[in-house]
């Protein structure tokens, strides 16, 4: 969309008003087209609940040249564009009738052509194209939704770098609601999920390699609800916490809030070629999302897009973008993993004064009850060594002497098969590192304490409550 150019309305269903409100000079749409969701209602935090977003529906529109159309026809219902990193494609939500459930398509721009790309018998939703021929997505489950990936359907322009990366394949273990929001340059999957990650109901942001591997908080000063990020091109993840925003940026272990107009976001942030910024905002709970643009730096936001009975969110633009890189995976074929603590002492909440003289590793069984699957020492510098379950929510408890806990994880993660991975310390955050020497579990013994558990686990019973 070259030059000048105004949302003009169209026929109903989908007449849209262009609100101009006080801006000074005309608002000029960014030359790239815009692909937008239309929706009665939008709850952009339902799905971590495991609920609907879009409980009445919804339509993804193009704004082409100043025109807003349905982007695809013969759907009930559409939502979630993806763009691929080449603009031919775009991955999204549909339901061909109102009683199907949500399945994840493939339209090809060139002649608007639809096929289908994941099949499932429940609700598959929020598309994201993944380096290599693959793709990921929020597929509900008994816990709520998870991630998960599989091929795109296209012939891949390279061979797989691992073989356990092909297929379908779960990315996220535990037994709460994830939902993916970004894939990074660095080939991480950003998504959301509770804090505590599977006990909690904040939502954080996290992140996790393409083959399941390596979940971690991309940051650790866990305060505000923070959701729907966005990484701009010099780095920088973007998110809201509903009334401001915030980003993320390398040098910093912390948050930085950006100095933003007031409004509500709904969390999508599209930066357009310009720099200039395309998101969703509302005055108010009771009001609906528009479609906004906003300069990082000026004091307004200007209306693009606005309908006094719809909901505009998601908005994505139609161009190129750099193809992240790709996560080369190092999992084994192993039926557990082994984990390296470096320093358990070490925490972001006090490091501990009473010496841990072991710990212990719980489980979730199939009902989600936290079950005990061994002990094991740990040595005067805080390392351990362990083998521990693999793809299952795990934690760990840190006891003294008496076998009483002194600090224990209150969230859960997991640990892909044959992955092995060092921590630091207990919840320490980026900013925090153990000393540069050899950890003094590694000098007793190189053979990992075998923390897999039993046919028989029992069940935890706590003595006390811990830190963390």
């Amino acid at each position: 969309m070259k030059g000048l150019a105004r949302v003009m309305a169209i026929a109903a269903p989908f007449a849209l008003m262009l609100v101009c409100g006080f801006a000074p000079e005309p608002v000029r749409s960014p030359a790239e087209d815009i692909i937008v969701t239309a929706a009665p209602v939008y709850e952009p935090l339902a799905a971590l609940r495991g609920e609907e977003r879009f409980s009445k529906g919804a339509q993804l529109l193009a704004i082409h040249e100043g025109k807003a159309e349905p982007l695809v026809t013969g759907f009930a219902a559409t939502a979630d564009a993806n763009i691929s990193f080449d603009a031919t494609t775009v991955l999204f939500t549909g339901k061909q009738r109102s009683g199907d459930p949500w399945q994840i398509w493939e339209l090809t721009l060139a002649n608007h052509s639809v096929r289908k790309v994941v099949d499932t018998a429940t609700d598959a939703v929020r598309p994201l194209y993944l380096p290599g021929g693959r793709i990921a997505w929020a597929e509900r489950s008994p816990w709520g939704f998870r991630l998960e990936s599989a091929e795109d359907g296209h012939s891949p322009p390279t061979a797989p770098l691992n073989p356990t990366a092909s297929g379908k394949l779960p990315l996220t273990y535990a037994h709460a609601s994830a939902f993916p929001s970004e894939v990074l340059a660095d080939g991480r999957i950003l998504f959301e999920a509770g804090f505590p990650l599977g006990t909690g109901a904040t939502p954080e942001l996290y992140v996790v390699y393409a083959d399941g591997s390596g979940v971690e908080s991309v940051r650790c000063d866990h305060d505000k609800a923070r959701w729907g990020g966005t990484q701009l091109a010099n780095g920088d993840v973007v998110f809201t916490h509903g009334g401001s925003l915030a980003r993320f940026t390398s040098p910093l272990a912390h948050e930085s809030p950006i100095v933003a107009p007031r409004a509500e976001y709904d969390g999508t942030i599209s930066e357009t070629a310009s720099g200039t910024w395309l998101v969703s905002t509302r005055a108010s709970a009771g009001a609906h999302y528009a479609l906004k643009l906003w300069k990082p730096g000026t004091a307004a936001l200007r209306t693009l897009l606005a309908q006094t009975s719809e909901d505009i969110v998601e908005p994505v633009l139609v161009a190129t973008r750099t193809t992240p890189k790709r996560h080369p995976s190092g999992l084994h074929d192993w039926s557990y993993a082994n984990l390296l603590a470096l320093d358990s002492r070490l925490s972001r909440e006090g490091d501990l004064r009473v010496e841990p003289a072991s710990v212990r590793l719980e489980t979730q069984d199939a009902e989600g009850r936290a079950v005990v699957t061994g002990t094991a020492p740990v040595e005067s510098d805080g390392s351990f060594f362990v083998q521990t379950p693999a793809d299952k929510p795990i934690r760990f408890a840190l006891l003294d002497k008496k076998g009483a806990v002194l600090r224990q994880e209150h969230g859960w993660f997991w640990i892909r098969r044959g992955e092995q991975r060092y921590c630091t310390g207990c919840h320490t955050g980026p900013e925090r590192t153990s000393e540069n020497r050899l950890p003094a579990v590694l000098l007793r013994t190189t053979i990992p304490a075998d923390l897999t558990g039993d046919k028989n686990p029992r069940e935890v019973q706590h003595r006390t409550s811990g830190g963390n």
